[in-house]
């Protein structure tokens, strides 16, 4: 498994809000294309954070309106992305070190390319067959 990538398995291309988009609006759009996180980009396409359905949770729990906030207000911005070129296991490590359920996969000259999230990697994994031993 050490020569699959994150970019064979990420999903692409990623769904995006702004940092003032009404987190109800971005809700929205997470339900509409079934996906548990937006990454957040300014008008240049830099990643600024992420929102993810966790963020949600944490949105209830506090028992916050959220009527008139934006993305910005409940986003995270210390985001922690990999590459395409990243061996999955190794992304793997990184998620399950920081409990994390989406990671963006990103490249320096095209920013955010794609998302590898749980779904993604036990999806490969339940396909994954280990070579026979003779």
């Amino acid at each position: 498994m050490t020569d699959v990538f994150a970019g064979r398995l990420m999903s692409s291309p990623v769904e995006s809000v702004s940092p003032s988009t009404p987190v109800r609006e971005a809700a929205k759009r997470m339900l509409d294309n079934e996906i548990g996180s937006v990454v957040v980009t300014d008008e240049s396409g830099d990643l600024q954070g992420i929102l993810t359905t966790t963020d949600f949770v944490r949105i209830t729990a506090a028992d916050h309106s959220a009527t008139d906030a934006t993305v910005a207000d409940y986003m995270t911005t210390d985001v922690v992305t990999a590459t395409a070129n990243d061996p999955i296991t190794d992304v793997a490590d990184t998620m399950i070190e920081h409990g994390f359920h989406h990671l963006p996969i990103c490249d320096e000259a095209e920013g955010v390319i794609g998302m590898l999230t749980t779904t993604d990697l036990t999806e490969y994994l339940s396909h994954f067959e280990p070579p026979q031993l003779a």
